[in-house]
């Protein structure tokens, strides 16, 4: 089968003939890959910055979605058939240690990220856990669907830990208007009551927050867009910033955007939060961390997705285009999310 590896970091993935993956536990299942979507951690992954990538040479893609090609014995078992469309959770889990069953399964002391620890969806056939595999409705096309796997629970999970902060009158922002951030002004919109501002550095993208429901956009220019985000909340600041970035200057205007006693959570990487200990204390600031949703939260999602709820925005190209497809998204050029179709 066709797979899209990488043989070395900071290095272009190449497109080869590999082993097709065959069953070899009960709980496996085999799903012949439709879409998977590029991630920004994909670029992190290619430069060799991942914690915990895997030896080389090994296949990327951890936001996947397809149909049910072959299943092991338990799977079988259950409601799982081939030809199925599917989306599968990026983490396998075990189902067994606490985390797994406090329905935390992201936070498995067992678990494997197909993709960044081992082979992923940038490839025609994946094998992945029946634990990992949530069934669409009849007749979903699951190919352009495939970054709700990552990018949009990621942006639900965060979504729902500060909705409860949020009530009419009060003000969102989101920082960074790409894959998980155009999500994210979407479900503030269906979650929260609140008021949304999108934040981000081009003119295409503070448009495209306004097309998904922001009540404003401003640019990211000079202060990171604090002076705009303070004057719409009249000088009191925002009752939480989502930072989609978190890079660079970003952190820092990011906490400087938040009222007293607001909320800086943190979804994208790379930055680092340098506010001083006597003013996180004076000003009563949360700071929370987000990783990838649940299982139940990516359940939950595709039926905000089926109902019409949320929508996706996403291109999908040929595997053969995926050098160009990450320098796209390397150059801030994506609106949305792009997903590769291992079978053009």
């Amino acid at each position: 089968m066709k797979a899209g590896r990488l043989f070395e970091y900071n290095a272009p993935v190449r497109v080869v003939d590999v082993p097709e993956p065959e069953i070899a536990g009960p709980f496996d299942v085999i799903v012949r890959v439709g879409g998977a979507g590029v991630c920004g951690t994909d670029l992190n992954i290619q430069k060799g910055l991942a914690k915990d990538s895997p030896k080389l040479p090994y296949t990327l893609g951890h936001e996947n979605a397809g149909w049910v090609e072959e299943v092991g014995p338990v799977a079988a078992a259950g409601e799982l058939r081939k030809g199925d469309p599917v989306i599968l959770h990026p983490f396998t889990s075990c189902g067994l240690c606490r985390a797994c069953r406090g329905g935390n399964d992201m936070h498995c002391v067992n678990g494997h990220f197909p993709g960044l620890d081992r082979d992923g969806g940038y490839a025609q056939f994946m094998k992945t856990s029946v634990r990992s595999v949530i069934k669409l409705a009849d007749g979903t096309d699951p190919v352009p669907l495939a970054p709700y796997a990552d990018a949009g629970i990621t942006s639900y999970h965060a979504v729902k830990k500060v909705a409860n902060l949020l009530y009419p009158g009060s003000t969102a922002v989101v920082i960074g208007i790409g894959g998980l951030g155009h999500f994210a002004i979407q479900l503030l919109k269906v979650l929260t009551s609140a008021r949304v501002v999108g934040v981000a550095r081009s003119n295409a993208k503070l448009e495209f927050a306004k097309k998904l429901g922001a009540d404003a956009a401003f640019p990211a220019v000079n202060d990171g867009g604090l002076k705009d985000v303070r004057d719409f909340t009249n000088g009191v600041g925002a009752d939480v910033v989502l930072d989609f970035v978190a890079d660079k200057e970003t952190p820092n205007s990011g906490v400087k955007m938040i009222k007293k006693g607001g909320t800086y959570s943190i979804i994208g990487e790379g930055g680092t939060v340098t506010d001083t200990t006597i003013d996180m204390i004076s000003r009563e600031i949360n700071l929370i961390g987000n990783l990838v949703g649940t299982y139940n939260e990516l359940n939950e999602l595709m039926e905000l997705n089926r109902m019409g709820r949320i929508k996706i925005t996403s291109k999908v190209y040929p595997m053969s285009d995926v050098v160009q497809v990450m320098n796209e998204l390397k150059d801030g050029r994506v609106l949305g999310r792009c997903v590769l179709d291992p079978w053009k």
